[in-house]
């Protein structure tokens, strides 16, 4: 479908599961390789697809409370998701606790609400998962599965470690990342200044996609508005009184 998504290898960590369609490519790389255990960043199928899988198999895990209750109880995901990324099934085998001496994980909350990434202090390394995945961001899933305005803090508190290198769950390898990231925040606060203004003006969720966004793209119609950028204006307008 073009779509890309990395499970990194790093320091006998694996960072991420993939997704369960390619469970098998999985299991022969976990038996060719020397892996400690692995850390889940958030609880979605194309992140954590494999989680069972490798619990079955006895590898240690380092996962957040939050993560693991949704991934005990997967959410019922939409047919281009299922098309896409295959559904992960529940978590039911025993979690080892797994922890790792030189690698940090920090709560990011706003692509999901337990997102996280990983830091490498040593190497100055980010491991992003779904923090970053572009500048201009068009379209999310629907509040509050999704938190813009959360996003933004999240991404200026790993622009203020200052990595020199930051690896994308699906982006794969980000060059200058601190200018990417700052580039990222500062035009989604600018896009959330816009949005804001429009709502208080009393414009509805569509007239503000295509006023801020030229309305909507392919995707928006290809997962019936589940990821959609009507779904951007709309967790911007949710976190309105929060803010």
């Amino acid at each position: 479908m073009g779509l890309t998504v990395s499970a990194y290898s790093v320091r006998g960590a694996l960072v991420d599961t993939a997704f369960h369609d390619v469970r098998g490519e999985l299991a022969r790389w976990i038996d060719a390789n020397r892996v400690d255990g692995a850390i889940v960043t958030h609880y979605h199928e194309d992140h954590a697809g494999n989680v069972e899988c490798l619990a079955a198999r006895g590898v240690p895990l380092w996962i957040s409370p939050a993560t693991l209750e949704k991934v005990r109880a997967p959410e019922r995901i939409f047919w281009y998701r299922r098309c896409c990324w295959g559904s992960q099934p529940p978590l039911v085998s025993p979690v080892t606790p797994f922890a790792h001496s030189s690698l940090e994980m920090i709560r990011t909350p706003g692509h999901s609400s337990e997102h996280h990434v990983v830091w490498d202090a040593e190497r100055e390394t980010v491991f992003g998962a779904d923090l970053f995945l572009g500048v201009k961001v068009r379209v999310t899933h629907p509040w509050p599965r999704e938190d813009v305005r959360a996003q933004i803090t999240s991404i200026r508190k790993i622009i203020a470690l200052k990595p020199k290198r930051y690896f994308d769950g699906h982006r794969g390898f980000v060059p200058d990342p601190v200018a990417q990231l700052t580039a990222k925040a500062d035009w989604t606060e600018e896009t959330v200044g816009r949005i804001d203004a429009l709502i208080g003006r009393g414009h509805d969720d569509r007239e503000i996609a295509k006023s801020v966004f030229g309305g909507e793209d392919k995707w928006s119609l290809v997962t019936n508005y589940d990821y959609s950028r009507r779904n951007y204006v709309g967790s911007v307008r949710a976190t309105r009184a929060l803010n």
